[in-house]
């Protein structure tokens, strides 16, 4: 066999393996909300627990997408579910003792998780300490200064001002059909996105096809495509026989375009894989590694921020227990949606699916009544297995 053939057959491997992990995780995300919607005899699937699904993981895909960005040069960030808290608390603190603006707390808030993005940048990228170390450090600090905040005490009522931000609906357009209230901006938003994703993958195949990459199989393809559109269209259907499109969704789908767009089509995006590629060549070929780390954590601060905001207003109220737990489900959701552990390899929609597997596990076992400790012994498995399967196909492209 030719050199040549070998290399083909060797990008053919690799693109199977890749497709089998995308594919993967949105059967494995299908058949997870499945298993849980016969065992809740179907409770799951009702419009409003979908709404609340959407609403309730909605900070968890916000930090998921900072955290891709940590997990892709083989790092994490412990401390995000305190700097939720403590962000959260300041905001609520802002409004309801010192009757701020509510913008301005806004604008706080973030400022906030940017400055503790740059606390720890500087002490990952000047002072070299290892981000594993600063993070579970600042994990403790801001839990605890969020506890001396509040008082160790919940701050509410905040006012429908707030709240709209994490609780409250895009514009509604109500009709009747067949005597059944339905909101159309779903629907047109829905059928908008199917539209999108069709024109996206033509634009991607051609793409390949021009760069001399290996296509995906035509049967591939319209498989991937058929079951995104089913699944969008579903949630999009059940939220418009409920009370349509909430504000938050459209806040996470900007920053999903968005970070799509830095992971995809910027140097910097390119800059983070490689430098979790292999950190060493990277340095050699010129990227300034410690400026990379140091953005990658300022950016999560202020995604910690942004997550802090939406969790206050969603429950109307900040309490010193917010956030807990959340640095995990953030990592989890990523490793999940199959980011490398070593670093180097991971995509948007795959921390947006892994953190979606994530909130359907919360959400069916909660349903089923399951208590909080068999929650976390399941949460733990199932990242143990994503884990694991990542190994596997680690050693089988290298083998």
């Amino acid at each position: 066999m030719s050199v040549e053939a070998v290399k083909v057959d060797d990008k053919q491997m690799k693109e199977h393996i890749k497709q089998l992990k995308q594919y993967g995780m949105i059967i494995a995300l299908v058949l997870i909300y499945a298993i849980f919607a016969v065992l809740s005899d179907f409770k799951n699937v009702a419009p409003m627990n979908v709404n609340n699904l959407i609403m309730q993981n909605s900070y968890v895909i916000v930090l998921a997408l900072g955290m891709l960005l940590c997990c892709l040069t083989g790092n994490v960030d412990l401390s995000v579910g305190s700097v939720v808290a403590f962000a959260g608390a300041i905001s609520a603190i802002l409004v309801v003792d010192y009757h701020v603006a509510i913008p301005i707390a806004f604008l706080a808030a973030l400022l906030i998780g940017a400055l503790v993005g740059i606390w720890q940048g500087f002490f990952i990228s000047v002072l070299g300490v290892s981000p594993f170390i600063v993070s579970l450090a600042n994990m403790l600090v801001f839990r605890g200064l969020a506890l001396v905040v509040l008082k160790g005490q919940t701050k509410g009522p905040m006012p429908p001002e707030f709240t709209v931000v994490g609780a409250g609906y895009l514009p509604q357009i109500f009709t009747n059909i067949g005597g059944t209230k339905i909101e159309l901006l779903s629907l047109i938003v829905g059928i908008v996105l199917s539209v999108f994703f069709v024109l996206m993958e033509i634009r991607s195949r051609r793409n390949k096809k021009k760069q001399g990459f290996v296509l995906p199989s035509m049967g591939a393809t319209l498989f991937k495509l058929v079951l995104s559109i089913a699944i969008v269209n579903f949630f999009t259907v059940k939220l418009a026989l409920y009370m349509g499109l909430p504000m938050v969704l459209l806040i996470v789908l900007v920053l999903i375009i968005i970070y799509s767009f830095i992971t995809n089509n910027t140097v910097p995006g390119r800059q983070i894989y490689a430098v979790g590629g292999n950190r060493k060549a990277a340095a050699l070929s010129g990227i300034k590694v410690d400026r990379v780390m140091f953005w990658i954590y300022t950016n999560m601060g202020l995604l910690a921020g942004l997550a802090g905001i939406i969790l206050t207003a969603r429950n109307a109220s900040a309490t010193p227990k917010a956030g807990d737990m959340f640095e995990m489900d953030a990592i989890a959701a990523c490793y999940i949606g199959g980011t490398a552990v070593s670093g180097g390899v991971g995509t948007v929609t795959g921390a947006v699916v892994g953190a979606l597997i994530m909130g359907v596990l919360n959400n069916g076992m909660s349903l089923l009544g399951w208590s909080v400790d068999i929650q976390r012994v399941v949460k733990g498995l199932v990242l143990l297995a994503a884990v694991a399967v990542d190994l596997y196909f680690k050693k089988k492209k290298n083998g």
